[in-house]
């Protein structure tokens, strides 16, 4: 089977968007698992498709893929590579546009210079929705962790994290706690994990660890998720721009019921075809 890809970056998290509304392309485990390998495929983070909406609220239907070839709910990023995408293809003329996840809409507004924003929603903090397993919400949770002992937020942005303020990001065991906290007990569908260094009020350095797929150099979710546990830990101001390896993110939270809103620039990396 022949398909047309393109891949995109955002902040350095990269993706294979591929066109499931010109055709249609269902694609089994393996082959997901062959687009997204670095060795034999083309290389991602996460696969995208776009496809004809099922709610008649959206304009599109967008899903997403992890390496490993599972589906999950959401993604910062990959919804702001998606608007370009649709932009750039000729899918719609407008610069509002919502976008149908397994989970929730999410609205984008295609900005000038390649800069997408994507109005990811209120954050849910209810533990029993996250989900985490604690007796009540709290601002922050106790976590036992191999033999570390970590003071977490748990926050759910579509899609499920854990976030744990820490001195120096750079020197954070990152590969060996990520995996560790994704997997932890008190998360029963396991969970993406951001390490944040607290720079300012107005500025957070962030590594992440993405759930079935392990560091990436960013996460648009991830950020959102990180200013809103700076927010509730009384750390950080609305508007914080998030340094990831990968380059730089801008969140806005306003507070209680507010939508987090995320924004940054998206680049096309090149198109091409492969043979699956």
């Amino acid at each position: 089977m022949e398909i047309k890809f393109v891949k995109m970056q955002a902040a350095g998290n990269d993706f294979v968007i591929i066109d499931a509304l010109s055709r249609s392309c269902f694609l089994q485990e393996k082959q997901i698992r062959k687009l997204a390998d670095r060795h034999y495929g083309i290389g991602c983070d996460q696969i995208l498709l776009l496809e004809a909406a099922l709610n008649p609220d959206a304009d599109f239907r967008f899903r997403i893929f992890n390496p490993d070839g599972q589906e999950v709910e959401q993604c910062g990023n990959g919804a702001r590579c998606i608007g370009k995408f649709i932009k750039d293809q000729g899918f719609s003329s407008k610069t509002n546009i919502s976008l149908e996840t397994i989970n929730r809409l999410v609205i984008l507004q295609l900005m000038e210079d390649d800069i997408v924003k994507v109005d990811m929603g209120p954050p849910e903090l209810d533990p029993n929705k996250v989900p985490f397993s604690a007796k009540e919400k709290c601002n922050f949770y106790d976590l036992i962790a191999g033999n570390s002992y970590l003071e977490i937020g748990a926050i759910n942005m579509g899609n499920t994290h854990a976030v744990l303020r820490v001195e120096n990001v750079k020197e954070t065991d990152v590969r060996k706690l990520g995996p560790i906290i994704e997997k932890h007990p008190d998360f029963p569908l396991k969970t993406n994990v951001e390490f944040m260094e607290v720079s300012s009020k107005t500025r957070v350095l962030l590594r992440v660890h993405e759930r079935g797929t392990g560091e990436t150099l960013a996460c648009g979710s991830g950020a959102c998720a990180a200013v809103v546990y700076g927010r509730i830990r009384g750390w950080l101001d609305d508007i914080v721009t998030v340094e990831y390896p990968g380059g730089e993110l801008t969140v806005c939270w306003k507070g209680d019921g507010a939508p987090v809103i995320l924004s940054g620039l998206t680049e096309l990396v090149f198109r091409g075809t492969i043979n699956l």
